[in-house]
């Protein structure tokens, strides 16, 4: 039996998990969830733990793992951000972060221009570097005389292989995303590795943009982009955009990988979105397009083009959630989906 934690965590995360475990049981692909419902805002408020060893421990044992979100109003601590997500990201070594989008229906598309609507594309954000590692601080915090530093770490090791997982899922293109005529030193080993890369694959289509063109031309022609491969923090933001781009974030899923160790935390990026928490409104597109990624990530390649068909179908047949034309409840549209596996 093939072992997935299942992390529903705060906000709307337990509804869109839930749907999203519906789906794989729907299925029948052999899976058994091990929940940990205890990883959320109230054990952190509780204890000051987000993550305890205990189920960290289930959750490095189980085969790959499904999260929903972690947030919740009155907790400004970003502590507990880093004790859950983070820390499962840098103990696990989940140096990938892969960011599909696809415009699953033209109608969800904000762009005017329906040549060039067509988004089909991934964000490669490598996932353990860079300006969120942590590394800086304060000083005289507090007063009209702070100092506040965040230092921007790039190795080696960490920029090589990013890029080799870019190029490894690249079907007809590579572009590589930095601001090196601006943060120079980064952006050296960047372009190091870069050509390094670029030599090897000369079978791919090979590009390179600053962040701030790249923006430009994501909303001029995102059709444009295959892989698009960058560090932590651009990769943040143009992984929001490219969302925004293919029906909004809640259609965005995500997985964060560890390709050599198969290993994979598979969220929806929408976040907790407590505003909607509890209401029936949250859309659980998202997180059932990261089961597709998670069934992708374990060998079921069949049961993801599943999902996705099914998805397709539902959207096409405006049987979705209020925030994409639709006026179903999240139960509801989770049902069409399941309906359409059928």
């Amino acid at each position: 039996m093939t072992v997935i934690a299942v992390v529903p965590g705060d906000g709307i995360g337990p509804e869109v998990t839930d749907e999203a475990v519906k789906v794989l049981d729907e299925l029948q692909l052999g899976l058994d969830f091990d929940h940990l419902d205890a990883v959320n805002a109230t054990t952190f408020q509780t204890t000051g733990t987000g993550l305890s060893p205990s189920d960290f421990e289930r959750i490095r044992s189980a085969r790959s793992v499904l999260f929903g979100a972690i947030g919740a109003p009155g907790i400004n601590n970003s502590e507990y951000g880093r004790g859950v997500l983070i820390k499962m990201r840098f103990a696990l070594d989940l140096y990938v972060n892969h960011r599909p989008a696809f415009l699953w229906d033209a109608r969800l598309s904000p762009l005017r221009d329906d040549r060039r609507r067509n988004v089909d594309c991934v964000i490669v954000r490598e996932n353990s570097e860079g300006l969120y590692v942590g590394v800086g601080g304060r000083v005289r915090a507090d007063t009209p005389d702070e100092i506040a530093i965040d230092e921007e770490i790039n190795t080696y090791h960490g920029v090589s292989r990013v890029l080799d997982y870019a190029f490894s899922i690249a079907r007809r293109s590579v572009c590589l995303v930095d601001k090196s005529n601006a943060v120079p030193n980064g952006g050296r080993l960047w372009q190091r590795c870069w050509r390094d890369a670029v030599e090897g694959r000369p079978d791919i289509d090979c590009s390179h943009l600053y962040v701030d063109a790249a923006a430009m031309k994501l909303i001029a022609d995102p059709s444009a982009f295959d892989v698009i491969v960058t560090n932590n923090s651009y990769g943040d933001i143009l992984s929001d955009l490219t969302a925004q781009l293919a029906g909004g974030l809640g259609m965005a899923a995500s997985a964060n990988l560890n390709p050599k160790t198969g290993f994979g935390v598979y969220e929806p990026v929408h976040g907790s979105a407590p505003d909607i928490a509890g209401q029936g409104r949250a859309n659980p597109v998202g997180a059932i397009l990261s089961a597709a990624l998670l069934c992708e990530g374990i060998g079921l390649g069949k049961a993801a083009a599943a999902i996705r068909a099914a998805v397709s179908s539902a959207l096409a047949a405006g049987r979705c959630t209020p925030d994409i034309g639709g006026s179903l409840s999240t139960r509801e549209a989770g049902a069409a989906i399941r309906a359409e596996l059928r």
